[in-house]
């Protein structure tokens, strides 16, 4: 292994914010932005990092609140994705990256469409790990939900499921899954984002994103729009027993994308961490392909700045 293909580890002020980062592979290969979701951080891609090195320059923030990162109270730093987008973009700014494939998972999902329907221009490829953006991946379990975002009140509230503690973040791991992958979860990761999550006003902060969730979910026609316009090439990783975002919604993929490779697998919402190898291996190829194909084309792939 290339010493520039072991990850590294950063910290870098963006805005007044400290922002943790994970980085492999030399800067003159294409970019791969790795947005995490809820409750993880940069470290579930630990294990795709140097695989991923090989292709490309890697880059895995931790978004202010979550992992490493700075975690401001919510009357310090707006909890959105639009302003989790804003401070991704600053950052890329920093780092000289222009364009990029970027992963949407969970909660990174709509921080990268944010990014990805601002400047279209930038997106190299999208890598969608179970991550949402049809009405077909939201089932009966979001309805407590819808009903909250529709009248937030009180009573609306308390019928919300409980989240966000200890065991709420081992079962966004650990739900919805047969025994013969549960025992492949290590207990690691849900311990260490609940540590950070555990911070001062973090679970406020959450909630707010929890909140925003809402305005996701209301840009979907937007999303499609761009999906069919665009047509950008997309990988979909897709744990098929995610108990959040149901198998269905790969096919709201698949009715708009063109270009659109699919993968599903026995595990869960947190696929990297029973499957990283699978995953690191289609990334791998996606990659590599799609920037052949650009370079026949007479495509740029990113350069440092």
């Amino acid at each position: 292994m290339q010493a520039t293909d072991k990850p590294r580890h950063h910290s870098l002020d963006v805005d007044g914010l400290e922002i943790f980062y994970r980085e492999a592979g030399a800067a003159d290969k294409p970019c791969v932005l790795l947005l995490h979701g809820f409750p993880s951080s940069s470290h579930t891609f630990r294990h795709v990092l140097s695989p991923l090195a090989e292709v490309s320059r890697v880059i895995a923030p931790d978004l202010p609140g979550f992992g490493f990162s700075a975690a401001p109270g919510v009357d310090e730093y707006e909890y959105t994705f639009a302003n989790l987008a804003d401070t991704v973009e600053a950052f890329l700014e920093q780092i000289g990256v222009d364009e990029f494939f970027v992963y949407l998972h969970d909660f990174g999902a709509p921080v990268g469409y944010h990014l990805a329907t601002r400047r279209p221009e930038r997106i190299l490829g999208l890598i969608v790990q179970n991550g949402n953006a049809h009405e077909d991946g939201l089932g009966s379990q979001w309805d407590s939900a819808r009903a909250f975002w529709a009248d937030p009140s009180e009573a609306n509230r308390a019928r919300l499921p409980e989240w966000l503690n200890f065991e709420g973040t081992r079962e966004q791991y650990l739900g919805g899954l047969p025994e013969r992958v549960r025992v492949l979860h290590p207990p690691e990761p849900w311990h260490l984002d609940w540590a950070r999550m555990s911070r001062p006003g973090n679970v406020e902060a959450q909630f707010q994103l929890f909140r925003d969730y809402a305005g996701h979910v209301a840009r979907f026609g937007e999303l499609g729009d761009y999906h069919r316009t665009r047509q950008p090439p997309c990988l979909l990783l897709w744990g098929r027993h995610d108990p959040f975002f149901d198998l269905s919604e790969i096919m709201g993929y698949a009715r708009a994308l063109d270009r659109l490779e699919m993968h599903v697998y026995d595990a869960g919402h947190l696929l990297l961490e029973t499957h990283a190898p699978e995953c690191a291996a289609a990334m791998r190829s996606f990659i590599t392909d799609v920037t052949a194909e650009r370079a026949m084309a007479g495509g740029v792939t990113n350069r440092p700045r």
